[in-house]
């Protein structure tokens, strides 16, 4: 609560709960921000800066933890918060934003930095936001060490975020956002190695390259190999839990609320709660995270959340009822795609027919079609809401560009028999800080994701075996040393370089690296 004492004095009274020291201090009107200070304030978490509704100057809100007066690695300040529930909210209605990235970020610099006091239980449990390959993978780890977790996906039809797969009928199938994966770490190695040896993914006997506008095509060599799941991506996804039993999933659900509460993470999705936690991990991105994170209590996460850049993605889905024409270097090989050059509208095509059933088979031939960043970009709405007008366009372009691609005359793509088309308004990263995941401990809160480590299946894995491990050791160092578990907060980000449709670490090309998105 605060209130002008003088003119010269402005007194802050911290709330009271479990946990924490309520008491006052008095702050100097001497010592408000001025344009010097600014910056450092807005990015120090344990000043607040906020307009003084009932005065002409601006107030300072400083918290302060039972914990003594020391420099905190964590928050990078001598002064700490602690906050094991909700605090009191000003008499008068908080100002509502809306969920712009300015509005957000405002929102982000506003925050208290939760701290949990209270002990955490001999039988934890983690929430797990986010049922990619990342979160899954995470969830999966946990269960190695012992700890138990729940799974948080929006999926309707499945798990696996980015391993999407579409059944339209047994006859037409398309992997609508991961094509395929190659592998470079040896951790990841082991992990592909089991997943082959279960069946849930196979080496692709296929050929693809690169192909210029005008049909000039350069096929790759066959190493690195290619992995694909057996049956679409998605199955890859909904197989990894098959044989737990400390992962519980819930979808679809989208959580719309996390609250730290009697030392414990309270998540609710439209009012309605769905559980209490010990900790939570992030494995999303995006706005919605971003929303998430804005009133949550945890002003570094959010904000190494808010640093991540994202490009869009057209997605378009088509089925032919005969195979179509390939370019000359292209005839007589199993072709299964190309990343395109050259040719704005589109960026990759991949044969899902050749792909997935290794042979040419009596149609429908269905073609997943990718665009470049930049087309996703001008060409931008709203993806939860495409309006037909834009849908019809974008279509038709990405059609057009295929025709390109492939060296056919202008008009001479023989017109599909099923088409759809998606947006992917946060499809891949163009930045990222280099690490394997985030973990704030007095927030006992994590993220993990591809984004972290570069813009791949693989990344997403390591990210999410990472942070299920540093959980795990920091639940069962019982929450008393947080100094030590803070990872990745402060750390900066640098851009990505790859394909368009992300990095496939072992098949880049010879020729120069491109920004992604640009």
């Amino acid at each position: 609560m605060l209130r002008q004492k003088k003119k010269s004095f402005l007194i802050l009274r911290s709330a009271h709960t479990a946990g924490c020291v309520s008491e006052t201090v008095e702050l100097p009107v001497t010592t408000m921000p001025t344009a010097c200070n600014y910056h450092h304030l807005l990015s120090s978490t344990f000043v607040i800066q906020i307009p003084n509704k009932f005065t002409k100057h601006h107030s300072i809100t400083v918290f302060k933890s039972p914990a003594t007066n020391i420099f905190n690695p964590i928050l990078g300040c001598s002064k700490k918060s602690s906050m094991d529930g909700p605090k009191k909210t000003s008499r008068r209605s908080p100002r509502k934003y809306g969920s712009s990235r300015k509005s957000v970020l405002r929102k982000t610099f506003k925050q208290e930095q939760v701290t949990f006091t209270a002990p955490i239980s001999d039988d934890p449990v983690v929430a797990i936001i986010g049922g990619g390959m990342s979160g899954l993978l995470c969830a999966l780890q946990l269960e190695k060490r012992g700890v138990r977790s729940t799974v948080f996906d929006t999926g309707i039809h499945g798990l696996g975020g980015r391993l999407g797969t579409r059944m339209i009928d047994p006859s037409m199938i398309f992997d609508h956002a991961a094509q395929f994966f190659t592998v470079s770490n040896p951790l990841f190695s082991e992990l592909v190695d089991e997943w082959s040896h279960k069946g849930y993914v196979r080496e692709s006997v296929g050929v693809i390259g690169e192909l210029e506008a005008g049909g000039d095509f350069f096929p790759f060599p066959p190493s690195p190999p290619r992995y694909i799941a057996v049956n679409g991506m998605r199955t890859l996804a909904d197989s990894l839990l098959s044989q737990s039993s400390m992962v519980n999933v819930v979808r679809p659900c989208w959580i719309s609320s996390i609250e730290a509460y009697n030392g414990m993470w309270h998540l609710s999705e439209n009012g309605k709660l769905r559980g209490q936690f010990d900790a939570i991990v992030i494995a999303h991105n995006g706005k919605c995270a971003n929303k998430l994170l804005s009133t949550s209590g945890l002003p570094l996460v959010a904000r190494q959340m808010k640093r991540l850049d994202l490009s869009s993605i057209w997605a378009l889905l088509a089925a032919f009822e005969e195979p179509l024409p390939l370019p000359p270097k292209a005839i007589g090989l199993p072709f299964e795609g190309a990343f395109v050059k050259g040719i704005d509208a589109v960026s990759w095509i991949g044969n899902n027919t050749q792909k997935l059933s290794n042979s040419q088979k009596a149609g429908p031939h269905c073609w997943t079609v990718f665009s470049t960043a930049s087309f996703g970009k001008r060409h931008k709405v709203p993806q939860e809401n495409i309006p037909n007008a834009t849908a019809e366009k974008v279509k038709e372009l990405m059609l057009a560009g295929v025709e390109n691609a492939l060296g056919l005359q202008s008009a001479s793509l023989q017109r599909p028999i099923y088409t759809r088309v998606q947006l992917w308004g946060a499809a891949l990263p163009t930045n990222s800080p280099g690490i394997p995941c985030i973990f704030d401990p007095l927030g006992r809160a994590g993220i993990c994701g591809d984004w972290l480590l570069g813009s791949n299946l693989e990344a997403a894995a390591l990210s999410g075996i990472s942070l299920g491990n540093h959980t795990a050791d920091y639940l069962k160092s019982g929450g008393s040393r947080p100094d030590e578990f803070a990872v990745g907060l402060h750390d900066e980000f640098q851009v990505l370089e790859g394909h368009d449709i992300g990095q496939f670490p072992g098949l880049e090309s010879n020729k120069t690296p491109v920004q992604i998105g640009a």
